[in-house]
């Protein structure tokens, strides 16, 4: 099996769903070698984006089976672990590992919001029953938890299969804490769009994206940009990509992105209740975006 390596553009894929809203495979097998085509280094399946919380067990294990197949030894295949129950994580992040993925991401427990303590057992509990490669998931303004880094250090002293964060905080100081805190031993990665190329710049090496989902090149494109120093092309890119990125920010982010990917020809807007698909001028609002950006899209991706 590949060695994960969190590095690079990993998408936090949707899971697509078929007119009577069971998983579309066909389509989500597309999807994941699309994305590794144009440039991507894996996928994060299970996630908030991937609508797991509406997920069943089974469902669960079947998205990761087709993530897996459809990849291969080509790129790495990540699993969301998220549970309102800390044994029905440790569940699903060994289902996981035994269905070939490369790495976990491992948010803290849904509902309930617990002290440090609770906290660090829950994700202690899933770290010591796998042996993969693990990415401890800070989202605060989503999930309240904020695992800070001092306690990203104690859990990284703990457990040697932590290798990584994705940073959600949407505070770039965050990055360069982490990194003056735990040094080498952490590997950063982003995972709120619109800060991508300022967190780079403070030293995140790795980008959980969103609107890749329906823009691979161009995402690719911008984080390599950056990455690199080329300043200026970066933000140049950067310009054209914001007002799409920025859906990935708001509590819709779901179903913008689905539509999003629905008007470029690469997936559905269905979502699985309680979402519901856009309607009114929400609707009308977004589509203008995107066919706004869509219309300058040829001069931006040009950019070198």
């Amino acid at each position: 099996m590949r060695q994960m390596n969190w590095r690079g553009v990993l998408p936090a894929i949707t899971t697509p769903f078929n007119a009577d809203l069971t998983v579309d495979h066909g389509f989500l097998a597309t999807h994941c070698k699309w994305l590794i085509d144009n440039g991507c280094k894996g996928v994060v399946a299970l996630g908030s984006l991937g609508e797991g919380a509406t997920l069943t067990q089974q469902e669960k294990n079947q998205v990761l089976e087709t993530c897996v197949k459809a990849i291969g030894d080509r790129a790495y295949v990540v699993a969301g672990i998220s549970s309102l129950s800390t044994a029905d994580a440790v569940t699903i992040a060994q289902n996981a590992e035994e269905r070939g993925c490369h790495g976990l991401m491992v948010l803290p427990p849904y509902v309930y919001i617990g002290d440090w303590r609770e906290t660090k057992a829950h994700v202690g509990a899933i770290l010591s029953k796998t042996k993969l490669s693990c990415m401890l998931y800070n989202n605060p303004i989503a999930y309240t938890v904020d695992f800070l880094p001092e306690q990203v250090n104690e859990l990284l002293r703990e457990f040697a299969n932590l290798h990584a964060i994705k940073e959600s905080s949407a505070d770039v100081r965050r990055v360069s804490a982490l990194r003056a805190t735990a040094g080498d031993r952490l590997e950063i990665a982003v995972g709120v769009d619109d800060v991508i190329v300022e967190a780079v710049y403070a030293g995140a090496i790795g980008w959980i994206a969103g609107l890749v989902n329906a823009f691979p090149e161009e995402s690719v494109r911008l984080f390599e940009l950056a990455r690199s120093g080329k300043t200026q092309e970066a933000f140049e890119l950067y310009r054209w990509f914001l007002p799409l990125l920025r859906l990935d920010t708001v509590p819709k982010f779901v179903q913008l992105i689905k539509l999003v990917q629905e008007e470029v020809g690469m997936g559905s807007q269905r979502v699985r209740p309680p979402r519901l698909t856009l309607t009114g001028d929400e609707l009308t609002q977004t589509k203008k975006l995107i066919a706004d950006s869509l219309a300058t899209r040829r001069q931006a991706v040009a950019v070198r």
